[in-house]
């Protein structure tokens, strides 16, 4: 892993994307994917031997690396991270806000303290991120910031409020800014990527209250799913891109029956969320970074898919509109032919 580095000419240097949470899950996936793609990248994360480990990876690939070690709910952290980054690698062309926690629990058997955490990492945390992101950026006027979001940002399931709860407020989050941005007719472009269940390490370390381990619901797909789709918002900034069948099913789901869905889930999501491995008493991450060496993938190979069809969420929303707009045209039309 380089030390003090200087930053190349402009018209030679790759370019250089942040990503939080990089030192595992989605988060390691997407570096490594960056890096075969000539990026430099830098990584914020709070355990430092998965940091080394990843930029011993990410150099592995010919590209250059960065480990900060940091809280993404730190924000005088992250903004100095910022500033190293831009000293030490040049200036920054993508920002990736993928760092998150959860816990796995009831609502009631939650205490106020984890609640917030939870909240303070996956919000908060991509909340400072594009605060930072956008300290460097504007100056230059240009730069792509990309969210990470979930399914779970359309539609809330139980055992996981806090988690929900944080996502949801990303989405509310970026509308606004997204407001003020196009407002002072910046160049700076925002995009967010909303993922299915993944077979990542989370659910090795995620704490847990309930009475067998954690599992994502599925169909669970393979991390390098999410890091394609996250590479292809760098690239083209879409407002949204679904990832998944499963995501594209929640979000148009939550938004013409969200009465149906409370009771599906209300069944699905306690029974979806349970392995077949009993609960143990093990070390968790919401308040420290778990102990080991961690990279992309979790326990779940075996059923993970490979590929996932992702679209983008405004053609989505656009298809729809027109297919409403003919239906009452065309329902018109019929009622007019009937009083002829």
């Amino acid at each position: 892993m380089p030390a003090e580095t200087v930053a190349p000419s402009a018209a030679a240097r790759a370019p250089v994307v942040v990503i939080t949470g990089g030192s595992a899950g989605v988060g390691r996936a997407t570096a490594e994917l960056f890096a075969e793609e000539g990026w430099d990248v830098a990584l914020l994360a709070r355990g430092e031997d998965r940091l080394e480990d990843a930029c011993d990876a990410i150099e592995a690939l010919g590209a250059r690396a960065l480990a900060v070690p940091c809280d993404g709910s730190d924000a005088a952290a992250v903004f100095a991270a910022a500033e190293r980054i831009e000293r030490e690698l040049g200036p920054i062309d993508c920002w990736v806000n993928d760092a998150m926690v959860t816990q796995f629990a009831r609502f009631q058997d939650m205490t106020p303290a984890e609640f917030k955490r939870v909240v303070d990492v996956t919000l908060m945390g991509q909340v400072y991120g594009t605060m930072a992101a956008l300290k460097v950026m504007q100056a230059r006027d240009r730069g792509t910031i990309v969210c990470v979001g979930s399914a779970l940002a359309y539609r809330g399931i139980p055992l996981q409020t806090a988690y929900c709860a944080a996502k949801h407020g990303i989405r509310g989050f970026l509308d606004g800014l997204r407001s003020e941005l196009i407002h002072d007719g910046s160049g700076i472009r925002l995009s967010t990527v909303h993922l299915p269940g993944l077979n990542t390490p989370q659910f090795h370390w995620a704490r847990n209250r309930l009475d067998r381990e954690p599992r994502p619901v599925p169909p669970v797909y393979d991390p390098k799913v999410a890091a394609a789709a996250i590479l292809r918002a760098a690239r083209e900034a879409p407002r949204e891109l679904w990832v998944g069948a499963s995501t594209l099913k929640i979000v148009l789901g939550s938004m013409v029956a969200p009465g149906l869905l409370d009771s599906l889930l209300a069944n699905q999501a306690f029974s979806g969320q349970k392995d077949d491995i009993a609960a143990r008493d093990r070390p968790d991450n919401l308040f420290e970074a778990a102990p080991g060496v961690f990279a992309a993938r979790g326990r779940f190979a075996d059923e993970a898919r490979q590929t996932a069809v992702t679209v983008d969420g405004e053609r989505v929303r656009k298809g729809i509109g027109m297919a409403a707009a003919a239906l009452v045209a065309g329902a018109a039309a019929w009622a007019v032919a009937r009083r002829r």
